[in-house]
């Protein structure tokens, strides 16, 4: 499954379902002299797409009459299939439960359930003859579905044309907005090395870096775990503040934020993943303390050093 997600080509239109309401999309994937081009469209009215080719994306907003460019990680898919590593299987328990016909193609129903309570589990849908996901669904502890993903169509096909990945939007009038406008005023520096003093079961560091978040001119340090299958974001405002609103948590659909204060700055953790899992990455988050100078003396001769 996740050879056929990152290395066929496929056109297919899918139903996305979350927190009560269903979109109607169209997804084409290409993998061309190894570069990877993707579009979203959606089916729905909003006539929204979304482009990938490489690090670039480009978000085409026509009921905002906006288009935002945007850089992210080549491998990142617009569609958020579950990518099942060697590493999963000692969090997760895999087990093929049932075969199974869907859209008239024969399946293995797979489910991956959580061994502790930090992660969701997923249920996945399996085409025997191209190894795509047909079905997927984000589920809870109790087995309550979260997130679902189901295809209508599907096809497979050897080559999908450039003009495939062309916008259908006319964007004249529209405002261009990208990720590298006019730089922010100049930070206070951030803790050296903000890490976690505990993390749960399995989760690890994968990315450190510093960005600017849409509609905000205040730069902030991310930090990005991930257990193979689930990953939190963590984001550290770069300036100090002398106090603020209380812990606050909020959940959408599959994902949860939960935003507090940590040594006079705002920490926020974001993730598809448990409302307990992302109060635990925010509370357990902390700066390495600032050094301390050392003092050598001689005789009545003292020099200070930073350590």
């Amino acid at each position: 499954m996740n050879q056929a997600l990152t290395s066929r080509n496929y056109d297919g239109t899918f139903s996305h379902w979350q927190g009560g309401t269903v979109q109607m999309l169209r997804i084409i994937h290409r993998l061309k002299d190894g570069q990877v081009a993707e579009r979203l469209v959606s089916l729905d009215g909003s006539g929204r797409e979304f482009l990938r080719a490489g690090e670039t994306l480009t978000c085409y907003l026509p009921d905002r009459r906006t288009v935002l460019v945007e850089r992210r990680p080549a491998q990142q898919s617009l569609v958020s299939f579950p990518a099942v590593t060697g590493q999963t299987a000692s969090y997760y328990d895999i087990r093929e439960v049932a075969r199974m016909r869907l859209n008239r193609r024969e399946t293995h129903l797979i489910t991956i359930a959580p061994r502790d309570q930090y992660r969701y589990g997923y249920r996945l849908w399996i085409d025997d003859a191209t190894a795509m996901p047909l079905k997927t669904q984000l589920c809870d502890a109790s087995g309550r579905v979260i997130e679902q993903i189901v295809f209508a169509s599907l096809t497979m096909p050897a080559h999908i044309a450039d003009a495939a990945f062309k916008p259908e939007v006319a964007t004249e009038g529209f405002q261009w907005l990208r990720n590298t406008a006019a730089a922010p005023p100049a930070p206070q520096p951030l803790p050296p090395a903000w890490s976690a003093l505990k993390l749960p079961p399995g989760f690890r560091m994968m990315v450190r870096g510093a960005q600017t978040l849409p509609g905000s001119d205040t730069p902030v340090d991310q930090i990005v775990f991930t257990d193979g299958l689930a990953s939190v974001s963590v984001f550290v405002e770069s300036r100090t503040a002398s106090g603020g609103p209380e812990s606050q948590t909020s959940c959408l659909g599959s994902s949860c934020a939960f935003s507090t204060w940590v040594d006079g700055r705002k920490v926020t953790a974001v993730g598809e993943v448990p409302a307990a899992t992302v109060r635990f990455f925010a509370t357990q988050l902390r700066g390495a303390p600032a050094p301390t100078p050392a003092v050598d003396c001689l005789g009545t001769d003292c020099a200070r050093t930073a350590q």
